[in-house]
């Protein structure tokens, strides 16, 4: 039953890379139509077409390869202007000095650009439009991408809710473990207790594991105020204190005395402030010996922006980094070196990881969802700002294009120069194919790493 769960899980995530992918497509077509730019084809996937049918002027199809997808727009390559007449692009003419490679590749691709061209397409290539609508078709892919991660984001955080902590206890210490020496005793041995240990504060006022915490020291407990009750308990060091709690319905009170010992400073996240030399800072404060139940709580719907702003501050570090992390991923791949879990992964990798997810018995159906949504809204989150990455032949690239033109043409107008026309991006074909091959490159590096030492998230 876990293999199949595992498959279910890999399909469905497959088809969800493939919906994205889809879907970013249409974020270029539907501006490119509107505007009036001849689309020859609309394609998912690379090489060999599989299936295909043409509607307007557009043919629409899947290819052998699913690692992307594509749309031809007409004119996406601007002709060579005729030597001796600033400004013109109507005409495509080699010059005579055309022998270089790198020229050779630009003349190549306006020729096969120039090929495309039916009658009636002068005024519906793509270097003729305005730099804004030429934004905008190259923004609308990026755009279609941030949505789907802010509408799976959204589901996830309003539907199923973030893990938060909760005043539900999950567990009960019975003595007081001294600071560095928790993970050093064997819970199987009088439940990790010695003679010389005080007893735990909250075992001795009688709270067990499913208990409620509704008020400490006259002061109500939320639902999710455990940090709030940590930082009272915390300041309360070695007073008598009453509080109050629910177990099966029926509320009881006590009074508790939090002992006075070593812990770990937390920041605003509840996180142990780690200091210079690695070792976490301590401070002397209240305990009772108690740990909190992490539950799923709905969140209001203006938490959902700031979360997918989290994700893309995230996302875009990586990026920044990405070439020295992917040769760290390398590494651990034909090594004995761990593997980062918060480096970069292939979509490999996030179906094996949606295949896990899938197959585990531990968790309910709803939080499985959750989960694959939650990923599902991650991908797109990396693929908008993926391709937002100013290179050629990313849509970043053609957005820096299109803004470089109109910086340059607008130079020219105020110091009444002649317009220099669009920006001829065939030029820059040598840095694209480098840019392409790193990128299949470090594909390749992620794929196998993802099959030999594939991203542990689950223990």
């Amino acid at each position: 039953m876990s293999i199949i769960l595992f498959i279910l899980g890999v399909v469905i995530m497959v088809l969800a890379v493939g919906l994205s992918i889809g879907l970013h497509e249409v974020g270029h077509l539907v501006p490119a139509k509107l505007f009036g730019v001849r689309v020859p084809q609309y394609m998912i996937g690379f090489g060999k077409t599989l299936w295909s049918f043409k509607r307007g002027d557009t043919e629409y199809g899947f290819k052998a390869i699913p690692l992307g997808g594509y749309i031809s727009m007409i004119g996406m390559y601007p002709p060579a202007k005729n030597k001796g007449e600033v400004g013109t692009t109507d005409v495509p003419v080699l010059r005579k000095s055309s022998t270089g490679m790198f020229q050779q590749m630009a003349d190549e691709a306006r020729n096969a650009a120039a090929e495309q061209l039916q009658p009636g397409d002068e005024n519906r290539m793509f270097y003729k439009l305005p730099v804004y609508k030429r934004i905008i078709i190259m923004f609308g892919g990026p755009v279609m991408n941030l949505i789907i991660g802010i509408v799976m984001i959204g589901i996830v955080t309003v539907g199923f809710g973030a893990p938060a902590q909760t005043s539900t206890i999950a567990e009960v210490y019975q003595c007081v473990v001294p600071l560095g020496q928790e993970g050093q005793r064997d819970s199987a041995v009088n439940n990790g207790c010695k003679d010389s240990d005080a007893p735990g504060p909250a075992y001795a006022a009688g709270l067990r594991p499913g208990d409620i915490i509704t008020s400490f020291n006259g002061q109500p407990v939320g639902k999710t105020e455990w940090m709030g009750l940590t930082q009272a308990i915390r300041s309360h060091a070695g007073e008598s204190v009453p509080l109050t709690y629910e177990r099966d319905g029926v509320s009881h009170s006590t009074t508790i005395t939090p002992y006075k010992t070593e812990r770990p400073v937390l920041d605003a996240e509840g996180r142990a402030v780690v200091k210079s030399d690695g070792t976490p800072e301590t401070v002397a404060v209240g305990f009772i010996g108690m740990g909190s139940k992490v539950q799923n709580i709905p969140q209001p719907v203006t938490d959902v922006l700031p979360a997918v702003g989290t994700q893309i501050q995230g996302v875009a570090n990586v990026v920044l980094d990405l070439p020295a992390r992917v040769v760290a991923v390398g590494h651990a791949a034909f090594s004995d070196a761990p593997r980062d879990p918060n480096g970069p992964i292939s979509v490999v990798g996030v179906g094996r990881i949606a295949g896990e997810i899938s197959a585990m018995e531990q968790i309910g159906v709803a939080d499985k969802a959750a989960s694959l949504i939650s990923l599902v809204g991650g991908l797109n989150i990396a693929l908008f700002v993926f391709n937002l990455i100013p290179l050629l032949p990313l849509d970043g690239g053609h957005i820096l294009g299109a803004l470089y033109e109109a910086v340059r043409r607008n130079i020219a107008k105020i110091f009444r120069r002649p317009d220099p026309g669009p920006v001829d991006i065939a030029r820059m074909l040598p840095l694209t194919y480098v840019v392409a091959v790193g990128m299949l490159v470090m594909g390749a590096v992620l794929i196998y790493a993802d099959i030999v030492k594939p991203v542990n998230l689950f223990g």
